[in-house]
């Protein structure tokens, strides 16, 4: 193995001729601004020489426009509280849904009216029919007036039967691709 050979030091070598620290600037020392204001007020408590309260007067000449009973900034202004019961103000709401008013309640007649022609006739009373006729959502009507077990593997046997006839007009292309998708779906 190589090993460096070491030279004797001369004796000019020896000392140190470079600084032995970075110069640094000494911290700067900001007036207080509080003090050094020619309107400043400054009183030191006589018992305790640590405390002392400081005033000075605002910047600017108060406006005769703006009042404390009438502000002219509207994030002084008081704010209209909703009757909420604890007389708090309420965040907003969520969901743009949640601004619809609540639909009215069906009465008991209504929903017996609903349950007789959804099973009388589930293909012309259809779900999205019943709903737009009494006033309330498709899914009320599919809680409150739901097809018999067989009604519905009928209905879901002819929804099918409708997609393969869709689907036998589809291309090769287009049904590679979605068998692609529904093997990758197998995998989530």
């Amino acid at each position: 193995m190589f090993r460096p050979r070491l030279l004797p030091l001369s004796s000019s070598s020896r000392c140190r001729t470079y600084a032995t620290r970075r110069p640094e600037k000494p911290p700067a020392r900001f007036p207080d601004p509080l003090k050094n204001n020619s309107n400043t007020v400054a009183t030191t408590l006589q018992d305790d020489h640590n405390l002392t309260f400081i005033y000075r007067p605002p910047p600017s000449v108060p406006s005769p426009h703006s009042t404390t009973l009438d502000p002219a900034s509207p994030l002084l202004k008081p704010q209209p509280s909703l009757s909420n019961g604890s007389g708090g103000r309420l965040p907003p709401l969520l969901r743009p849904s949640s601004y619809k008013p609540q639909p009215e309640r069906v009465s008991r007649e209504v929903i017996e009216k609903i349950r007789e022609l959804r099973l009388s006739e589930p293909r012309t009373y259809s779900r999205t029919k019943l709903a737009k006729m009494f006033n309330c959502t498709p899914n009320f009507i599919s809680k409150i007036a739901a097809l018999r077990r067989p009604q519905r593997k009928q209905f879901t046997g002819e929804l099918e039967a409708k997609h393969a006839a869709v689907r036998e007009r589809w291309g090769e292309r287009k049904a590679t691709v979605v068998a692609i998708r529904q093997k990758r779906r197998e995998f989530w």
